[in-house]
């Protein structure tokens, strides 16, 4: 697969519905993406709407899904990660915001029998984050982590954090050997920048529907017009996370 280092990053798009996963996957999107912008920056989808869009994607391209801002505490976490894993995604996605118990979380998550699906931390450039949770996560067995924004105000994760420190990010990340992502408010022109930085994945939500307003439809042609611009960079194969190939 195109990694970090050794090509381009895969490309996740974010949508809301079965029709939004159909038109971004044959548009080109590589991962799958199920979350509600209406209820936060990782807001959840019904489990049901997951559940549709798993079974229509049908292991063509992995599946992710947001569990929701919620409060880092175990008793918090354990129970959404469980019931978002139950859908069938390939990877549930996990914030971790202010306040709560980011370690014990962490710790806890990791004693969680989720089938095949994989755990991903989200670190928000935005509020503080503590990178060192990165190697928490990959001893309770997290899959990746990826780098977002809280605050959905248009600035971009570009805006929010000098590139240095996100390269620090993606620096830890590598180090623990997690695949890394980036995302927050990107936009085309910020494709070449960002994959500089060299993540494994670039998420995107706002710059693939009308408007350039997240919470908006997802247009068919800007899903296509960030395909492009990926496909446009290096690229060749390495195997070092399978995870983010489709499943058989």
């Amino acid at each position: 697969m195109p990694a970090g280092t050794s090509g381009r990053p895969r490309f996740l798009a974010s949508v809301t519905s079965v029709a939004e996963a159909l038109t971004a996957m044959a548009a080109g999107a590589e991962i799958i993406d199920g979350k509600n912008p209406a209820a936060g920056a990782l807001g959840a989808l019904p489990h049901d709407t997951v559940r549709a869009i798993v079974e229509a994607i049908a292991g063509k391209v992995p599946v992710s899904a947001t569990i929701g801002d919620l409060v880092p505490r175990p008793e918090i976490l354990c129970p959404a990660a469980t019931a978002m894993a139950a859908t069938g995604v390939d990877l549930v996605k996990i914030g971790f915001f202010s306040g709560g118990n980011p370690p014990a979380s962490i710790a806890a998550l990791g004693t969680l029998q989720l089938g095949h699906a994989r755990l991903v931390g989200l670190l928000l450039a935005d509020r503080d984050p503590d990178f060192n949770l990165i190697p928490a996560m990959a001893s309770a067995g997290f899959a990746g982590v990826m780098l977002d924004t809280a605050t959905k105000d248009g600035r971009s994760l570009l805006d929010v954090m000098a590139p240095g420190d996100i390269a620090r990010f993606v620096a830890a990340a590598r180090s623990a050997d997690l695949f890394v992502g980036l995302a927050g408010a990107l936009r085309l022109q910020h494709i070449p920048a960002v994959a500089a930085l060299s993540p494994d994945v670039m998420g995107f939500r706002g710059a693939l529907c009308a408007g350039s307003v997240r919470e908006g439809s997802l247009e068919e042609e800007a899903v296509r017009a960030v395909a492009r611009d990926l496909s446009a960079l290096a690229r060749c194969p390495s195997a070092r996370h399978a995870i983010l190939e489709a499943t058989p």
